[in-house]
């Protein structure tokens, strides 16, 4: 029993000693959080960048590569680009978590918003404005001057879910008393705003409600458009469709996006990238600035379907 005494008297004196001090060197900045290196024999994990057919597939590559080329060298990793058919294709990945960043049209984020929790991340702003419009587009030599003169025509919607290709004219149909089925001839899907103009433009539609800002891109690089469509009718102003992330993607991946996008104003390197896009610079933006979207949503559902 005595060595069990001095056993444990010995135990207890160790345990409450005091403890060494241990130099600390450095510190670590827990707002200030950066990506670890990737481990030597290890690929790098691509950022997934998915950007809405609101263009064709080739001038989407076309335009957005300078974007895509600066966010891989700013970010040092590999940017894959995602394409899908239509808006809901999309909206499909980044609810799942299939991408990490997105250039979605506005109804895309407005249901990828009220549904699974789409978050904003900037928007872009084009000659000093965060606001684009839906624009009704005939032939040069149409007599048409307004959307009565299109009944029993042709008209080609953008997507199924465009506001500005398909939400929007549809509205101005009901506001005289139709369905776009019972007032037009026919009607199709481009599912893309510039094969819309084409389609305008070569007669193949007589009319199409387009987005303003591709509209106005396009006339840019082809001026001769100028001589071929002609512009009836401008809508109301709607916000912009902006830039998203999952709901999946990790918050500092979110900020480090989020931060690199919002100085791209700030960096020469990026004068090209922003160019190519049409884009002045990249902006916050609220929710709220979409409400006027979601009343229109109200009136004309989208379908769920893609």
């Amino acid at each position: 029993m005595k060595q069990i005494a001095l056993l444990l008297l010995a135990f207890l004196m160790v345990a409450c000693s005091a403890t060494p001090q241990t130099q600390v060197v450095g510190t670590v900045d827990l707002n200030n959080l950066q990506p670890l290196p990737t481990p030597e024999g290890h690929e790098a994990v691509p950022l997934r960048v998915a950007i809405a057919a609101v263009i064709s597939p080739k001038g989407t590559l076309e335009s957005y590569s300078p974007l895509l080329d600066y966010l891989e060298t700013k970010l040092n990793r590999p940017v894959e680009l995602i394409q899908r058919r239509t808006y809901l294709e999309v909206n499909d990945l980044i609810e799942h978590g299939e991408v990490d960043l997105a250039f979605v049209c506005t109804s895309a984020y407005v249901e990828g918003h009220d549904t699974f929790g789409m978050e904003l991340l900037v928007a872009p702003q084009v000659k000093g404005k965060t606001t684009y419009n839906s624009v009704l587009i005939v032939p040069m030599d149409s007599p048409a001057q307004s959307m009565v003169d299109l009944r029993g025509k042709v008209l080609a919607f953008t997507d199924p879910i465009s506001l500005s290709g398909r939400v929007y004219p549809t509205s101005m149909v009901n506001e005289l008393g139709y369905t776009p089925e019972e007032f037009f001839a026919r009607t199709f899907f481009t599912y893309s705003h510039d094969e819309a103009i084409r389609a305008v433009a070569s007669g193949l539609a007589d009319g199409a409600a387009v987005d303003s800002l591709v509209y106005e891109f396009a006339i840019a690089r082809d001026p001769s458009l100028k001589e071929k469509v002609r512009v009836i009718h401008t809508s109301p102003n709607f916000g912009i469709p902006p830039v998203v992330v999952s709901p999946f993607t990790r918050p500092q991946i979110k900020l480090e996006l989020q931060t690199l996008l919002l100085g791209m104003v700030s960096d020469l390197e990026a004068r090209a990238a922003l160019a190519a896009i049409g884009v002045d610079s990249f902006v916050l933006i609220d929710d709220g600035a979409y409400d006027g979207v979601r009343a229109l949503l109200k009136e004309i559902p989208i379908p769920q379907t893609p």
